[in-house]
This record gives C-alpha cells, structure tokens and sequence, in this order.
C-alpha cells in the first residue's frame, strides 16, 4: 500500500520556529496567521532559498520567510510589478507596441518598445495616468507555467517578436508567463499579487536603446521609472533627484560655459571652451610639476602608430574594435590606428637603448590624447568620450623594486586625489581576470595567477580597504581601480594601476642586473589623475560648480560703481594679473547689485566692489561667494591673501 500523507507539514521560519499548517496553504495564509500586518505587507516568500509569489502553496515541509514591500527584496518586486504596469499601459495606449525587456535597476526600471511613434517626455503624464488606472483596476497578477512551444505561440499570436526570440533562446521546456488583466509577459517572477499595491511611482525620462546594446539591431524606447513603498520615500528620492540634476555636469557644464558639443563636430567629441580649458589646463600644470618631483621623465609621442606596434602589444588582436583605424589591407594601403594607449610607445623609448639595473626604476610620463570608438549609445558629457586627455605613465623596474614603485603611485594618487578634495568619494577595486573568459586575455595562465598573488600581498601589506571584481582586469594584466559614483549613482572608473607581466616580454624589453646577466622586468601602467575630462566632470558635480579657488577659471571679478571707476578697476586687474591671478573687470552699464548676483551666479570666489571711496584710498571692497562682505582692504594684502589660498591648493 502506498504511505498516506498527512494533510499537515512542517514550516520553519526564520527564527526557526516551526508551524504546523494545512498542505495547500499558501505563502499569504501563513504570513496572515502570523499576523495581518504581515500578511498586508506580504509581497512574496523565500521557500528553501527560492523567491516564489504569495499565492504559491505548500506541499512539504520547507523553510520559509516572508518577503515584505518594505524590504530590499520587496521593493525590487515592486519595482519590477511597475515595468509590468507601465508596459501594460503602453500597450494601451499605442496601436501596434512591441515590448522587449523591463528590468529592475538602481532606484528603479525602465522598459523598451518598439513603436513608430516617438514618445517624448509630454507624453510620460498621460501613461502615468494610464498605470494609475490599472492599479484602481487592482488587477490579479498571477504566474502560469506553458511549454516551451505553447508560449512561443502565445506570443506570436500577440504579435511580440522580441518575447518570441528571448523564449526561444531559453534552456527550459516550462516557461514563465505572468498574466494581469489584458497584459501577458514573460518573466521569471515573483510579483506582487495584485496591482493596486503599487501606489507610489513616477515616470522619469525617455532615451533610446538598441536591443540587446547592439548598435547593429533596432533602435528602441525606453522609458525609466522609479516606485516605493510609501509616497514620502518616492518625494524624499525625486527631492535628491533635482539636486543630482542641478549638479550634473553635462547640464551645469553647459550653462557655465565650460564646454559645448556639437553635431557637425561628431559624438563623444566635445569642445572645451576658454574656461574650461583654463580648467584642464591648471590640472595639468599641478601634475606634470608633481610628477616632475617624484622622478617622472616626459615623453611626447604620436598619435598614430602603424598596426604593427599593436600587433606587438596585442591590441590589434585584443582591442582593435575599440579603436580607429585609417587604411585597408585589402586595397593594399597602409594601416594605421589611432593610439588607444601610450604604452607601447614608451617602451619603444626604453628599448632605444640598453639598461641597466642601476637606470631602473625608470618612471615615464605623457599628457596623452587617445582616442577611443566608444559606441554611441556608452557617450555621455564628458565622463565617456571618443578622444580625452590622460595623464598616463609606464613605471618600469626590477622585481625588488615592484612593491616600492607600487605604494609610490598610490602615494601620488591619492595626494592628487586630496587635493582636488575628492578622497571620500572614492573606492578601490581589485580588478582581475576570468579565467573562464581566457579569449578576452593574454593566454598565460600561470602569469597571471603569479601577478595577481603580488598584487593581492601587496594591498594586504598596506591594509588598503577593496572590493574585487573578477573579469574586469586589461587583457595584459591585473589592475587596481579607483571608482566613483556620478550624481545619477552611475558607477565609473577614474583611475587604474595595472602590474603588466605581458608587454614586456611581448616588446622584449631587458635590463642587465648586478650579475652582468639579462632580465626582464616589471611594468606598472598608471593614471595619476586619470582622464582630465572625466575628472573635470566630476569636479563640476563635487562642488557644484563652485570650484576651488586655485582652480576657477575666473578667480576675481572687479566689479566699478559707476564708469567713473573704470580706469582704477583696469589698474587693478593689471596688478592682479602680473601675479597670475585670473580676473575680469564687469564694465557693463548695469547696478552693482546686478553685477555682484551675476558674479555669484557664474560662482566667482571673490568680488573686488570699487567705487569713489575705494579709488580715494586705494583700497578695495572685499565680497567672498559664501560669506558675502569681507570688508576693505588694501590691494596688496588681497593679493597676498588669495596667492596664498591658490598656492594651497585649499579645497
């Protein structure tokens, strides 16, 4: 006789309390006999480990724990219900949408459609009103299992190519399709039990995508949005929302005149106007005289090499997508690219001569334009662009040495990073091959278990606090990362340091040791500062556009009363300018008022107000942009002031 089973099973909770409970029950049943709290708020449940709608009975005895809207679980289910509901209302909304894809993300979802009506960013109230409607509707949303075939029909059936293609490519003969009213999606779920639960969201932006991020497949719609649990988080979030959309560079950048792009001109190629080039330009001095004291030699090379440099290297192989290239084998013509890098440049440099241990270590420096074929849809402002400006260097030593030169270049970023006032905004990142994705690397297995074994002693040693990210090391060797986050929480790599125990073999680069004997030695790639764009990104959203002192491309605005003035206010910024000082004179026909709210606006530091007063006593009235009235004061001690302050660097 087969065994009867009990009509009851055993569910352990988190606490590892056990409930006895009628088989059948659902997850809902057991977190409303817990209490109706937690039944209320019960978005899903994690039965043995695996996340699993309300409505999911229980057969045997498991583990169970309830999922709650207010956890991070919760909310990523509701956020995800969202796109669902947004999509939904899409569809309603337009005569012949296709769907493609509508994940979770940081603080939100978006969702992509194919449609030939452009939706723009008027048109994201009228589908918010749409979802509205759908969440009164308080429809069930409710998973159902179809065989591989009967949902591939189902879909096609419904017109939705993209679905169909996703299907098809799954390993599974079941497939997930969630079900809400008129609406089918495929999905692997949970989501929350009915609509009416989500109540507070917003539709945020429209953009375009390609599916799949091929730039070869359509362009589609996409449409971001974001959900909480309760509306006082979703105001809290859109209040923070403004402020990062205040402070975002590619908008702030823009209104302070900083830089431009252009359509004629070409994306990712932008246009650095007078003051923001006064920018980059007084970042470049502060690291080329750094590094100069820390024993870097400069190098000037070409911007173009022929490919058989990168052959050498291994980018033509490695990274040739990435790069421009001039000319075609096929017509016989000589090809070049568009340097990616300086590197294998440098070590030309170093093989021009023999060396010795006593020449080593030798530290190479370059201020270096490189270009490189971003895809259109990666440029953004000047964070990813096609050409930037490095401050890149190549460190090459014997293998005592390794460690020593190591802890120099952190010391140098992070006195950089200091400097600029930046050294809380950043993290490090221990970024190492895939030994499962060896194609993408120099094949070299022991090379790079041994490298990275140095690099891990090494930031052991100094104690540097990391995370570790596996696959996103160079093809050529293991790096540490600095990582930043923009004002929209986008995380970005501004710095890298990479141990390179490939190039030099690859370039045959030698030195004779104390024995007389040949060897190789290490190459450590660096950024001291990193891309100067990318940096001067950051610093609009770090200060707001109020830069440092030392940095601002005006750093004194000498504002007249009145026309009578005009001659003392030349005078004066003749004097400043003979110590360097950037200054402007505001000469314009307008009130003092109006000129010192200007200045403030355009975040001058300081204001030199002069008028019958000033000029009698050949004095000047000092405004700060935070403090406001400083007083008088005599224009050498000014001078002698704020020369001070720039020469700080005070952040």
């Amino acid at each position: 006789m087969s065994e009867v089973k009990s009509d009851l099973i055993e569910v352990t909770l988190p606490d590892n309390s056990v409930l006895e409970v009628e088989r059948g029950k659902t997850v809902a049943d057991v977190a409303y006999s817990i209490g109706s709290n937690l039944g209320d708020d019960a978005v899903a449940g994690l039965v043995d480990g695996e996340k699993v709608d309300t409505y999911y009975e229980l057969n045997e005895d498991c583990r169970l724990a309830i999922i709650t809207i207010d956890s991070e679980d919760g909310l990523d289910i509701l956020r995800h219900t969202a796109s669902h509901i947004m999509a939904q209302a899409v569809k309603r909304l337009y005569q012949g949408v296709k769907i493609a894809i509508g994940p979770t993300i940081k603080d939100g979802f978006y969702y992509d459609f194919d449609l030939e009506e452009n939706i723009s960013q008027d048109d994201l109230e009228k589908i918010k009103q749409e979802m509205q409607i759908i969440v009164e509707e308080d429809l069930p949303v409710r998973r159902r299992e179809y065989p591989r075939d009967k949902a591939i029909e189902l879909m096609k059936e419904r017109d939705e190519d993209y679905k169909v293609e996703l299907i098809q490519e799954l390993p599974d003969e079941e497939v997930s399709l969630y079900h809400q009213g008129e609406f089918v999606d495929l999905c692997g779920g949970p989501h929350l039990p009915r609509t009416g639960m989500l109540q507070a969201f917003e539709l945020l932006s429209v953009a375009g995508a390609y599916w799949r991020g091929d730039e070869n497949n359509p362009m589609l719609q996409r449409i971001y949005g974001t959900a909480f649990a309760e509306e006082g988080e979703l105001e809290d979030y859109l209040r923070q929302r403004e402020e990062a959309r205040k402070r975002d560079h590619n908008r702030l950048g823009r209104k302070m005149d900083l830089f431009m792009t252009s359509d004629v001109i070409g994306q990712g190629l932008p246009l650095l106007k007078p003051k923001g080039a006064k920018i980059i330009q007084q970042l470049q001095r502060f690291v080329e005289d750094e590094e100069e004291k820390r024993g870097y030699i400069r190098t000037m090379t070409p911007f173009m090499a022929k490919k058989d440099l990168y052959e050498i290297s291994g980018h033509w192989q490695h990274y040739k997508d990435d790069m421009f290239v001039i000319g075609d084998e096929d017509q016989d013509e000589e090809v070049l690219g568009l340097r990616p890098m300086t590197c294998p440049f440098q070590f030309m440099i170093y093989k021009d001569k023999l060396r010795s241990y006593r020449d080593l270590p030798m530290r190479f420096s370059e201020t270096s334009p490189l270009f490189r074929n971003e895809a259109s849809g990666e440029m953004h402002g000047l964070i990813r662009v096609r050409q930037f400006t490095i401050s890149e260097g190549h460190l090459i030593c014997t293998p005592e040495q390794l460690e020593k030169e190591f802890r120099g270049v952190l010391d140098l970023i992070n006195y950089m990073m200091e400097t600029l006032g930046i050294e809380e905004d950043i993290w490090y990142r221990f970024s190492k091959w895939d030994p499962e994705k060896k194609e993408k690397y120099i094949d070299n297995e022991p090379a790079w278990h041994d490298t990275q074994k140095k690099m891990e002693r090494i930031l052991e040693k100094i104690d540097l606090d990391h995370t570790v990210a596996v696959g996103e090391a160079a093809f050529y060797g293991p790096k540490l990362d600095i990582q930043f986050e923009n004002v929209h929480g986008k995380e970005d790599t501004i710095i890298t340091v990479q141990i390179d125990f490939s190039l030099p073999e690859r370039f045959n680069m030698t030195y004779i040791d104390s024995n007389n004997e040949e060897q190789r030695p290490y190459v450590i790639h660096r950024t001291s500062i990193g891309c100067y764009e990318r940096t001067l990104a950051m610093l609009i959203e770090k200060y707001a556009g109020a830069f440092p002192t030392w940095l601002a491309p005006v750093q004194v605005k000498v504002i007249p009363v009145s026309d009578d003035q005009h001659q003392y206010a030349g005078k004066i910024a003749d004097r400043m300018r003979d110590h360097l000082i950037r200054v402007e004179v505001d000469d314009r026909d307008e009130q003092v008022g109006y000129k010192i709210r200007e200045a403030q606006v355009e975040q001058v530091p300081y204001m030199l107000i002069v008028g019958s007063r000033e000029v009698e006593s050949e004095t000047v009235s000092v405004r700060e942009r935070r403090e406001g009235d400083l007083g008088e004061m005599e224009l050498d001690k000014f001078i002698a002031d704020i020369n001070r302050e720039i020469a700080e660097k005070r952040s």
